[in-house]
């Protein structure tokens, strides 16, 4: 009996011995041996075509091996007449001492046989493995919003694509409101929109790594871009409006315009085309059509369908549930109204206890659903990867109950401030998750990724980076209230926030703590060789969230000399406190301020166009020249006034010396 449960125990000792695969494939088996790479080479079994060679090509280099054939063991990829789990993506891999396979039914599921290969290599070998794996959902996306905020060069959304593959996604939805270039419209931001041939080279680099590149569009709202131009801006309800007025008779020739362009363009069969957020729709859209606000959104979205539909295409939609304009909450007999074949897209960001009333509805129609869960980031210094995962998370539960077809991750950039790269984490969660049968284990996530994605030592340091950081996000996120990038741009001496920083104090001082080891990980895993590229703008967050904490606190520290001081104090205490510890140009408070924010600033551009386009960068770098602006003019009012205060002069409230923003 022990004999056996010893053999029993065997497989799981042995995994427990390597380190965690992402996904989590469905079938894991190891042995006890090993394959060494020394020599190996990698084979094509027969009627190899373009995409088997090109995954072969990917394994080689992910292991290192030599082009030429070695005189070591192989590893051969072949293609099965079978699927495996019933799955065109599903594969196995088998790993021997003498050998390798790779095993799958199309070139998808051999392209993702290689990804997991790639993450058992160790030590320049292989573990003994049996595996058989297969996805959860059949269509895992992410949606990089590139409108709201900065654009990405092509080459990091290349990027962006090359790493989501790794996870096993296999949909990147492409945001734009009027970012792509279409004929015939060169006013609607002529410097700021992709052409079609970028896109057609981010297409074709997207589908050799077996990613859909499907258009995300919007025809109803958020076309601000379109309608602040004078020749389209009666087109809106009001003039420079944010919507669509349906009823206007140049809307549908734009329509047809703009969606046969963009039809062409983007081989994918899916159409995504928004119709979240009418805010005017009851307001201003409704009147101006005289038609009633639910009456006035359908017809909207039936036009749209019958022009995606004439062009081949298959029309997905934001459904707004109960986030956005909640539509279908104020008018839920509209979704008995979707044409056929539609699929909605019901999205939230939030955290909840259950999504299921999200999805629910749609399904009992028997409406095709896709969950749209997000990255927390654009309103944050750095992610909020505790929400995000646990959106994600949530939203992926309630979409395998109501047997959704798919998840949508999506990526937002609002602020116009957001470093993408620091989302990193959370774009691969994102992945991984729907491909997986099992609920991902966010607590063991950062160390898992880390280990991933950097090499020895460094991963240790990433990871636990990654745990600081997001311990401080979390804790200035609920101490300050709202997103921490608009409090690193807000007025700290405001009586509001002021009172708010001082209830909060304690909290804001671990937060800082947190921040600056968050730091010290990341610079340790830079000393360590790991990749700069993602762990510099993490710890430039770190940086950041530092700066916010010395901001906040020494607001309060400086409010506490106010009050110590009285309402006529001696002058010797107020040259001492106002004009020496807060505003000497030799290491006072502001002056740590003023130069905390000056340093910050050029990591901050290199970060930036090291991802995006020039484009909105000045807008952006604007706050960090107000925010100089502010404690230089503070310093100025403190050093005139703390050198010219007599005892038994009044001191003035702190509030009476904020500059205006």
């Amino acid at each position: 009996m022990r004999l056996l449960t010893a053999l029993l125990l065997l497989p799981l000792l042995a995994a427990a011995e390597h380190r965690s695969l992402l996904p989590r494939p469905r079938e894991v088996r190891y042995g006890t041996g090993s394959l060494s790479l020394r020599g190996a080479s990698i084979r094509l079994g027969s009627a190899a075509n373009a995409e088997d060679r090109f995954a072969a090509s990917l394994l080689r280099s992910a292991l290192s091996l030599d082009r030429s054939t070695g005189s070591g063991p192989e590893i051969i990829l072949r293609r099965t007449p079978r699927q495996i789990g019933n799955s065109p993506e599903g594969y196995s891999i088998k790993v021997t001492p003498g050998g390798a396979e790779i095993a799958a039914g199309s070139a998808a599921g051999l392209f993702y046989g290689v990804q997991t290969m790639r993450q058992l290599a160790t030590g320049g070998a292989l573990p003994e493995v049996e595996i058989r794996d297969w996805p959860a959902l059949p269509y895992r996306g992410f949606m990089m919003d590139i409108s709201h905020g900065p654009m990405p060069t092509e080459a990091e959304i290349k990027r962006q694509i090359d790493f989501l593959s790794r996870w096993k996604a296999n949909q990147y939805y492409f945001y734009s409101e009027a970012s792509i270039e279409i004929e015939g419209y060169p006013l609607v931001n002529p410097d700021a929109r992709y052409t079609k041939e970028e896109l057609r080279r981010i297409i074709a680099y997207a589908k050799e790594r077996h990613v859909e590149v499907v258009p995300c569009l919007e025809f109803y709202g958020h076309l601000h871009d379109l309608f602040r131009v004078e020749r389209y801006a009666q087109l809106a309800p009001v003039p420079y409006g944010g919507e669509f007025n349906p009823h206007h008779p140049g809307v549908r020739k734009v329509l047809e315009n703009w969606i046969g362009q963009l039809a062409t363009l983007f081989p994918s069969e899916w159409f995504h085309v928004g119709l979240d957020e009418p805010w005017a729709l009851e307001q201003l859209g409704s009147k101006a059509a005289g038609v009633p606000p639910g009456q006035l959104y359908i017809e909207q979205l039936k036009t749209v369908s019958e022009i995606v539909r004439k062009n081949g295409k298959r029309m997905m939609f934001w459904a707004d549930m109960v986030a956005g304009a909640r539509i279908f909450t104020k008018y839920p007999e509209l979704i008995s109204q979707l044409p056929p074949g539609t699929i909605a897209v019901p999205w939230h960001y939030s955290v909840e206890r259950d999504y299921t009333p999200m999805v629910e509805p749609l399904r009992k129609a028997g409406v095709d659903v896709v969950v749209a869960p997000a990255v927390w980031n654009w309103n944050e210094i750095v992610p909020s990867f505790q929400t995000s995962f646990a959106n994600i998370g949530g939203f992926l539960e309630a979409g395998k109950k109501e047997e959704a077809i798919g998840l949508l991750n999506t990526g937002w950039s609002d602020s116009g401030q957001v470093l993408y790269r620091m989302s990193l984490p959370g774009m691969a969660y994102g992945a991984a998750a729907p491909w997986q049968a099992a609920p991902m284990d966010s607590s063991s996530f950062f160390s898992e990724y880390a280990a991933l994605v950097y090499s020895g030592s460094a991963a240790v340091q990433v990871a636990a980076g990654l745990e600081l950081l997001t311990e401080s996000q979390e804790a200035f996120g609920k101490a300050l209230g709202g997103g921490t990038i608009h409090s690193l741009w807000a007025d700290p001496l405001a009586p509001h926030r002021l009172k708010r920083v001082q209830a909060h104090s304690p909290e804001l001082h671990q937060a800082r703590l947190n921040a600056e080891e968050a730091q010290s990980h990341f610079r340790r895993a830079l000393e360590l060789k790991g990749d700069p590229s993602t762990i510099g703008p993490l710890l430039l967050g770190a940086r950041m969230l530092d700066y916010l904490g010395m901001k906040y606190l020494y607001a309060a520290e400086m409010a506490g000399y106010f009050e110590r001081l009285g309402s006529r104090p001696d002058r010797d205490a107020v040259y001492l406190l106002i004009r020496i510890q807060s505003a000497s140009q030799n290491h006072g408070l502001i002056q740590d301020l003023l130069d905390g924010i000056s340093e910050l600033k050029q990591p901050y551009r290199e970060a930036w166009l090291a991802e995006y386009r020039p484009y909105r960068l000045e807008s952006a770098l604007g706050r960090w020249q107000a925010e100089y602006e502010y404690w230089r003019a503070l310093q100025a009012r403190f050093q005139e006034f703390g050198s010219s205060f007599k005892t038994g002069d009044r001191l003035p409230p702190i509030e009476d010396f904020r500059p205006k923003r």
